[in-house]
């Protein structure tokens, strides 16, 4: 076997998932057919459970130094509403920062873990048997791994390979987005973007750090090749029927374009194969949520891939990764439609807008869109439980730090209160913290490495079963049959 575990993609979906793999020492290859980074920043921001998975990995600092915190509100369909006081997280913020950005810091992460990084990688074919899945480039090379993820975009040559079905509806609003020098200064550009925005809340302008301007606007139209950027003078046609003027826009460092297309794929799983980020599912960018999602599904299956790598994964685990993530993007696909909506210009969309916007005045509606962009408040069935079951903890202060920087090894945690209760059998899959903290309202939980609350109380025999069902068999102590 050449890898463990390959992954097709180098974006944040796949070097996120290679660093989840890594730290259990799973050998993983990431082939990426660009032989350069992409300049696109496509993604322009982290919403809160992103930072928070960053914050359990401890690798957060390195983004907070090269980001901009931004409050919350404000993002569910650009609707100009303040964020709830009050949110159940560490980290209420929106942190700014390129896609570049998080690409950079990602990859480099993912290769300081030991993670092989290939370029020039293209994959061309595929087949999978019952040990393992062969790759073919093109180039011809062909090589072996037990495991493939396909994080290779929402036009995945791997998902197209396995034959699965990407049900949804094609793009009907394209958007441009680029980076350009404009003529004008920005004291004149402001107000002009003030007023546009009052009612076309997908265009923007905004000066960057070294002079040149990011640019975001309505196309004319949908273009039929997807994989063709837009022009200089389709941004200035586009920019003066919009705004009236063209800035004086030259030079593009790049441009690009995309479309409000909805799908999502009818499987995640095929034997030895997976899908995750936009390989999995696309969606209109409002709200910023595709580059957190693809992250967040990541998060889910790296360890339990692990588990199934190294051979202590209990039945189901990794089918555990389709159960959970897709309904989850499920979800975000249908508010996204809904916000898409909200941004159109005709009468009614800007009825029911207002409206929503009046009934964002009440805490229990704001809390509740807020909660759906910042991605808190989601919940895995993970059947009858705790009311904590299946959601993610926050971070909390311990009597020696805080939570989360217990958690950058990628192991589950049991969090107990009583020093009565025991790991043993799982010690090397689960840290046993016992803390007295009394920012937790109960006795015990056990988290799962992706942070989620897998069983809370006291039971010591329903442990024990919770433990089996997410870590797999106990390892007999030292000694014993």
């Amino acid at each position: 076997m050449d890898a463990d575990v390959i992954v097709v993609g180098a974006g944040p979906t796949g070097t996120m998932l290679a660093s989840e793999l890594r730290l259990h020492g799973v050998r993983v290859m990431v082939l990426e057919k660009d032989t350069t980074p992409s300049p696109v920043a496509r993604a322009l921001g982290l919403h809160a459970r992103s930072l928070e998975i960053l914050d359990q990995r401890g690798l957060l600092d390195r983004f907070l130094a090269l980001g901009q915190r931004y409050p919350v509100g404000g993002f569910f369909a650009a609707i100009d509403k303040s964020a709830p006081e009050g949110l159940d997280c560490a980290h209420a913020y929106v942190l700014g920062i390129p896609q570049t950005v998080t690409d950079r810091l990602l990859e480099a992460r993912a290769a300081e873990l030991g993670a092989d990084i290939r370029r020039g990688g293209e994959v061309a074919a595929l087949e999978q048997d019952e040990a393992g899945v062969t790759v073919q480039l093109a180039d011809g090379a062909c090589l072996r791994a037990c495991y493939l993820v396909g994080c290779d975009g929402g036009r995945s040559t791997v998902r197209k390979r396995l034959g699965v079905g990407f049900p949804g509806e094609p793009s009907r609003v394209d958007t441009l987005l680029g980076e350009m020098q404009l003529a004008e200064p920005w004291e004149a550009i402001a107000p002009v973007v003030g007023e546009i925005r009052k009612t076309e809340k997908r265009f923007g302008i905004r000066p960057l750090e070294d002079g040149a301007f990011g640019v975001v606007l309505p196309a004319g139209g949908v273009a039929q090749d997807r994989a063709t950027p837009p022009t200089l003078d389709e941004f200035r046609r586009q920019l003066t029927r919009v705004a009236g003027s063209d800035f004086g826009a030259h030079s593009p460092r790049w441009l690009s374009r995309f479309g409000d297309g909805t799908r999502l794929a009818e499987r995640y799983r095929v034997g030895r194969v997976l899908l995750a980020g936009d390989a999995a599912h696309i969606h209109p960018p409002v709200g910023g949520q595709g580059l957190n999602l693809g992250v967040q599904d990541a998060f889910n299956l790296g360890w339990k891939l692990a588990a199934q790598v190294r051979g202590w994964a209990p039945t189901g685990l990794l089918d555990s990764y389709e159960a959970e993530r897709r309904p989850v993007a499920a979800h975000v696909l249908d508010h996204t439609r809904a916000q898409m909506h909200l941004l159109s210009t005709e009468p009614g969309p800007q009825a029911v807008r207002r409206l929503l916007s009046e009934l964002m005045d009440f805490d229990v509606v704001n809390r509740h869109l807020t909660g759906k962009i910042m991605a808190i408040d989601i919940r895995y069935d993970l059947g009858d439980g705790h009311p904590l079951q299946g959601r993610r903890l926050r971070d909390i202060a311990l009597g020696s730090g805080r939570l989360y920087a217990r958690m950058h090894r990628g192991r589950g945690v049991l969090l107990d209160r009583t020093d009565a209760l025991s790991t043993a059998g799982w010690a090397e899959r689960v840290d046993h913290l016992v803390d007295t903290s009394e920012a937790l309202d109960v006795s015990a939980v056990l988290l799962r490495p992706d942070g989620h609350v897998a069983w809370a109380g006291d039971d010591p025999h329903a442990l024990r079963a919770a433990l089996a069902r997410w870590f797999g068999a106990p390892v007999p102590a030292s000694g014993t049959a």
